[in-house]
Formats: C-alpha cells, structure tokens, sequence
C-alpha cells in the first residue's frame, strides 16, 4: 500500500494506465485479477493507485493486455519499482499540503515541464526574495518559520531544471516583468536572475505581450508534466486558493496540451522577451 494509506502520484499514475490497457483489450476487471491470481477488489485498488503492484504482476497484465511497446512497460514497471520511494519533499511534509506535495513529485519524475502563468513570475523561476514576498503576502498567515520552509521547499524545487534533469518552458504576462509586486530591489534581482537561467539550454522563457489581454483571461494558471522522451502532456496541475488540482482525464490533458500551444504561438519568441526584461531592468536603473 502507497505510504500512509493515500495514494501517490506514482502508484495513481501507474493505476491509470493499467486501468486504460486493460479497458482497451476488453477485459473486465474480474478477468484481470484472474491473470495475476488474485481478486478483484485488488485490481480495483491497483487501478485507483491505492495498492501497488509488484513487478511481476505488471508484466503479466501487460502481456496479458498485449502491450508490447518496451518503453511503455519500462516505465510502468520503474512506477510499480519506486512507487513506494521516499522523495526529499516528504521532509518537509508537516508544512506542506498533500495537493502540493503531489505536484512537487510530478516535477520530479517529469521529463518536460511547462508552466502558464498570468500574473506572477512562475515558482520555477522565482528567487527566495521573491518568492518570500509573494508567500507572505498570500490571503493565510504564514508563520515566519514555516514562510522559511516554503522558500526553502521553492528553492529546492528548482534543482532539477537546474541541473538539467528537465525541460522547461514558461510563460508568463508582461504585467509580471513591468508592474512590480514586490519591491523594487526585489523585482530588479527577480528579473536579472530571469536573464541569467533563460541562458540554460533546457530552459525557454517567453512573454505573453500586454495585448493577449483576452487570452490572459481565458486561460487559468498550470504546470503540465510529461515523463517520456516526448513531451506529450501526461498530467496537468492548477492552483487555486485553497490548493491544487491534478487533472489527469486525456480530454483535460489534451486541452492544457492545445492551450500552451496556443500561449507560446501568441507570446513573444524567446530572444525579444528577453529584450523586453533587459528594457525594464534598464529603465528602473534610469529612475
């Protein structure tokens, strides 16, 4: 059983894709727990991700359900080897709600990440100044050891595209580079440190212009994950004030998938945002 009776992202992914094999091949759920000797109430529980299967067991239901493809039963079988694994966030588990220690494993085990947002500079991208002013300033009180947890956990975050182990892409509103929410140093060290990791190869930033004001209101902040060689979107999360959501039906899927495409054709190429950040930072050293 996934850790604490609660199912991960891991085990629920894993489910996922057992559940849609299996409904592809036509096997009901009596005749899958058949295949592997066991009940079904057990492939019930596998397939909502709050039992996890063994290695064994994977295989036999893939074979079973005829999928063939190396890399897909590959990473089904690491899912059912490392479901149960201690990630470096659950150190920080008292501070941090279940949604959001969710998504922090999501861009863990991501390939590609892409995150919309419209109003601030995304978490990925954010300086511990930045993000300590935009937390504190949240609707909740934050104590100011648990706001130094959270900064820390936001740092933390960053280590892997930092190190490479992923691609990223973000967008983001103009109103986040030319109408600072934080104080003015804040914004000028924020903005620089933009120009600094936009240089990293595995790294895309772009700006959506002031006039996609329509598209803007259209579409809601999230991060979408792939965990593949392509970066077909696999999962998607939101935020919202009391916590985030993870979407993983493939109607929601493909709709996040069309609507950052639809985001990055409108914003501006990732040279002329960058301009666009080196203009204000030069125009706030002018004042």
């Amino acid at each position: 059983m996934p850790a604490g009776g609660r199912p991960t992202v891991r085990s629920r992914r894993l489910g996922l894709a057992l559940k849609r094999f299996r409904q592809a091949a036509g096997f009901d759920q009596p005749q899958a727990a058949e295949l592997i000797a066991s009940s079904q109430a057990r492939i019930s529980r596998v397939e909502s991700g709050h039992a996890t299967p063994r290695v064994i067991e994977v295989r036999l239901l893939l074979d079973a359900y005829g999928v063939a493809d190396s890399q897909v039963r590959e990473k089904l079988e690491d899912l059912a080897k490392h479901s149960k694994n201690r990630g470096w966030w659950l150190e920080h588990a008292e501070h941090l709600r279940p949604d959001y220690l969710d998504h922090i494993a999501l861009e863990d085990d991501a390939t590609y990440i892409r995150q919309w947002q419209p109003a601030l500079v995304p978490g990925l991208l954010q300086t511990p100044a930045y993000a300590e002013a935009i937390i504190a300033a949240g609707p909740d009180y934050v104590a100011p050891d648990v706001l130094a947890q959270l900064v820390k956990v936001r740092e933390a975050r960053q280590t892997k595209i930092g190190e490479g182990g992923a691609s990223y892409a973000a967008i983001f509103w103009e109103t986040a580079v030319v109408h600072p929410l934080v104080s003015a140093e804040t914004h000028r060290e924020q903005l620089s440190s933009i120009l600094t990791v936009a240089k990293r190869k595995n790294i895309t930033v772009q700006v959506l212009p002031l006039s996609a004001g329509v598209l803007v209101a259209s579409i809601p902040a999230f991060s979408s994950f792939s965990f593949d060689s392509e970066p077909t979107v696999e999962a998607v999360t939101m935020e919202n004030l009391r916590g985030t959501s993870v979407l993983e039906a493939p109607e929601d899927l493909a709709a996040y998938g069309n609507a950052f495409d639809l985001l990055r054709s409108a914003a501006l190429s990732p040279e002329a945002s960058a301009r666009l950040i080196r203009d204000v930072l030069r125009s706030m050293k002018e004042v």
